[in-house]
């Protein structure tokens, strides 16, 4: 039984499965699509919120330095993603990966979780999105009906109507093709960076620099249960926590990691890419570099217009602009929120429905969900079922509690990854790799502790909500997808016509 459940998918058949025509996806994809995809998803309200609240609470100015720590650590994960993409561009990211390196059952865990990952990130986009919408509804004297707007409206029934519109428009692109996806991505995306740049370029000139000292504030003991850090943290280390300092600056590297998640979403779009051996590793590490930058300009330019300790926790560069006499600029900030939650949501919507695909395809989830559409070359099935499951999800169902699951989710798939990259060198070094993890298995194990540090920092309920959001992934599994497996009943064909069972990862 062991050997079944941890039976690997050799890396030609995972290439040769996408070349079926009723599994094909179209490949019309480019470095620069891929790239915007990764500025896209990875640029949310990360930029407009997260910065203020570890600026007050944890890092002073520093907190600049914080995003370069999250940043490092995210690069770390990027260059194992970068790897795996080049080598297997196949759609499903760390779940396909995860089949030719860990394993059947492995790479169904990870898959289980990716599933989980971006449906509450997208929902929980959503209702962001629909949140800033409100704003600057209200902002021009404009009111939804209470019962369309929220979760708590007439009688004690909502329905956040704007959230689910946009899932199902969404929906709606990403059926009609990739390519469309990108170019519509592409235009938002402009937008967007030009807000960043924007408020970048114009706070520059409200910059005191009285406000950037003490650049790193002297520690400071923190109060019991007002701190960040895990209890998992404290109890397996013993060390009292502490806000500001050096550890203030690490605390708040935990914190801003979040306003990254996503970049790993480009790798589900491998098999999409035109020419993925050379331009996955660019879209991967170029929208990363480029989101690095923009984080640390931002925090910069905020933390010197105002002071660290004025700054705001839920709006901190609308409002520094009002501190300097420019309230107009909350609303332009509030407008590209907006339009950078819109991307976000598109695309965390695509990585899922490929990695439900990849899945689909391979016998673990239902193979209906493995066609393509024959005009559109785009998985419209699995699109179609999790945009309306999705939507649902946005319209109904409060999000707050439950999206720290994505955080966690993200961490477990960069764990996983990195991993990958060590077994699959050891097993296959024959393989072709247009680009290589430098420092094999340095970076992948630094990779590995780095992704598990910040993991111990999330609570407690979140660990239990995820065990058991992996418990009923076991079940599954066991229930459906190990008897419906593809690569299980190739092998049992084989078994038989051979007259023996073929050994685990036998061609």
């Amino acid at each position: 039984m062991s050997s079944t459940l941890f039976r690997t998918k050799k890396v030609e058949q995972s290439i040769l499965d996408t070349e079926e025509p009723e599994h094909a996806l179209k490949k019309s994809l480019s470095a620069l699509d891929l790239t915007v995809f990764g500025v896209g998803v990875i640029i949310g309200t990360g930029i407009f919120v997260l910065t203020g609240t570890v600026a007050k609470n944890n890092a002073g100015p520093a907190v600049a330095l914080a995003f370069v720590v999250a940043g490092v650590v995210c690069a770390l994960a990027a260059l194992c993603y970068a790897e795996f993409a080049s080598t297997v561009p196949v759609a499903g990211s760390a779940y396909t990966f995860s089949y030719a390196s860990l394993g059947e059952l492995p790479a169904w865990i990870i898959g289980w979780d990716l599933v989980l990952e971006f449906a509450l990130g997208t929902a929980v986009v959503a209702v962001g999105w629909s949140g800033y919408i409100h704003s600057l509804l209200a902002n021009a004297g404009w009111e939804l009906p209470a019962a369309l707007s929220t979760r708590d409206g007439a009688d004690g029934f909502g329905f956040d109507i704007l959230a689910a519109a946009l899932v199902l428009v969404l929906t709606v692109i990403l059926v009609l093709g990739t390519k469309l996806s990108a170019r519509v991505t592409s235009v938002v995306v402009a937008i967007k960076v030009t807000v960043v740049m924007t408020v970048i370029i114009a706070g520059a000139f409200f910059i005191v620099g009285d406000n950037y000292d003490p650049f790193v504030p002297k520690a400071q003991a923190v109060p019991a249960g007002d701190s960040l850090q895990s209890p998992l943290i404290q109890l397996m280390f013993g060390w009292a926590p502490s806000n500001f300092g050096v550890m203030g600056i690490f605390t708040a590297a935990s914190v801003v990691f979040f306003a990254f998640i996503g970049f790993d979403v480009v790798a589900t779009a491998a098999e999409e890419t035109r020419n993925p051996q050379r331009d996955m590793p660019r879209g991967i590490i170029g929208s990363l570099v480029i989101c690095t930058a923009l984080y640390v300009a931002v925090s910069i330019v905020v933390t010197g217009m105002q002071h660290y300790s004025e700054l705001s926790i839920t709006a901190p560069l609308a409002d520094a602009f009002k501190a300097t006499g420019h309230p107009w600029f909350a609303g332009f900030i509030s407008f590209g929120a907006a339009v950078g939650l819109t991307t976000v949501c598109m695309i965390l919507l695509l990585g899922q429905t490929r990695v439900f695909f990849a899945m689909s395809r391979d016998g673990l989830l239902p193979r209906f969900f493995s066609r393509v559409h024959p005009r559109f070359k785009t998985p419209h099935r699995p699109t179609i079922l999790l945009g309306v499951v999705i939507a649902i999800l946005a319209g109904f169902t409060p999000l707050s509690e439950l999206a720290e699951l994505v955080n966690i989710g993200t961490l477990f798939a960069f764990v996983v990854v990195a991993i990958g990259v060590i077994i699959l060198r050891k097993s296959r070094p024959d393989l072709h790799r247009a680009f290589r993890t430098p420092w094999v298995p340095f970076i992948p194990i630094l990779s590995v502790c780095a992704s598990l540090w910040l993991m111990l920092n999330l609570p407690a309920e979140t660990w239990l909500r995820f065990a058991g959001w992996m418990a009923l992934g076991f079940v599954v599994y066991f229930a459906y997808g190990r008897s419906h497996s593809r690569l299980g009943r190739e092998e049992a064909t084989a078994g038989e016509v051979g007259g023996r069972p073929p050994q685990n990862g036998a061609p």
